[in-house]
């Protein structure tokens, strides 16, 4: 039995794979969310537990990364077993999934472009800093955020309704972005969004680590500790650039490398949307002294916990 997957703008032979290599992968990808998920799930259950954090704009907009990097990963895992095992599904089921995939997407830049000015106004401006970030104004920023992200993708919800007959909703595609909004407008809005948000988060990254490398020159650890923070965040966007430019390298990947499409989009999908995912909670969680010393105490009682509870149950079998 053999399983077929490629891109909707793929080109080229169909690639078949057995059913042990589709297995295979769904395994990886699954088992690379779970322990990232699960990562992710006990950094914001850090951060509930405890109350300082929550009034730490600093921590709000990273937790804030963390559940949309949760949420991407989800979806995205999501749609790659779809496309394993179903291949095709209705576009209205698709547009339900790949919605909060773009959005939370294009919320990444965003997020840490405001992570950012956060750091910024903390190493710049210490005493205003309290009342320049407050726990209100974070989350007025994280709705602009998240406003910012829809107005990327509702205006092609529109154009999709306005262009496409109502029997396309009830048809099957591969569910992917350019399968679903196909309309040219949306190919040439999408382009000019992304140029778009992409420079001015580089732009403002960019100013505010040469204000930070200023600073640094008479300033103590903390503040070179910050100026480290944003090329961390350079390095992230970085990645969500390498999301933009996917289409193109993986065409010229398969152009290269004939007959490999499936190996090559899984690769893609494994480097620009799973492994990202991870980088966040470990480079900006785990870096810092108070968040790091809380994480362990609530990862290694899991841990623990779950070790107790199998050992309970081996003893009550034993017993019955």
């Amino acid at each position: 039995m053999n399983f077929t997957l490629t891109d909707g703008n793929a080109t080229g032979s169909v690639n078949y794979l057995s059913t042990s290599e589709v297995i295979g992968n769904i395994l990886i990808v699954l088992v690379l969310g779970v322990i990232i998920n699960y990562i992710n799930a006990t950094m914001v259950h850090t951060f509930n537990r405890n109350h300082l954090m929550k009034t730490d704009p600093r921590f709000i907009l990273f937790i804030h990364l963390v559940l949309n990097d949760m949420i991407q990963l989800t979806t995205g895992i999501t749609l790659v077993i779809l496309s394993y095992t179903l291949r095709h599904i209705y576009v209205s089921v698709c547009c339900v999934l790949i919605l909060p995939a773009i959005l939370t997407t294009q919320n990444t830049p965003f997020n840490l472009a405001c992570m950012s000015i956060e750091c910024y106004i903390a190493v710049c401006f210490p005493f205003r800093h309290s009342h320049i970030c407050t726990v209100k104004k974070t989350y007025i920023v994280i709705g602009i955020i998240w406003t910012l992200s829809s107005l990327s993708i509702v205006p092609d919800v529109f154009i999709l309704l306005a262009t496409e007959p109502l029997d396309f909703f009830y048809s099957k595609v591969f569910c992917s972005r350019g399968r679903v909004f196909r309309s040219s407008y949306s190919l040439e809005k999408r382009f000019a969004s992304h140029i778009l948000s992409l420079v001015l988060v580089w732009f403002t990254l960019f100013y505010i680590y040469l204000r930070i490398l200023f600073v640094a020159k008479h300033a103590d650890t903390d503040t070179k500790k910050a100026r480290n923070t944003i090329l961390l965040h350079g390095f992230q966007l970085l990645l969500c650039m390498l999301l933009y430019v996917q289409p193109t390298l993986t065409q010229f990947l398969i152009y290269w490398i004939p007959g490999a499409n499936v190996p090559i989009y899984f690769a893609m999908f494994i480097i620009n949307q799973v492994l990202p995912r991870l980088i966040s909670p470990i480079v900006y969680g785990l870096r810092d002294q108070t968040f790091r010393k809380y994480f362990k105490r609530y990862f290694l009682c899991g841990v623990t916990m779950r070790i107790h509870k199998k050992d309970d149950q081996k003893g009550i079998k034993t017993l019955s």
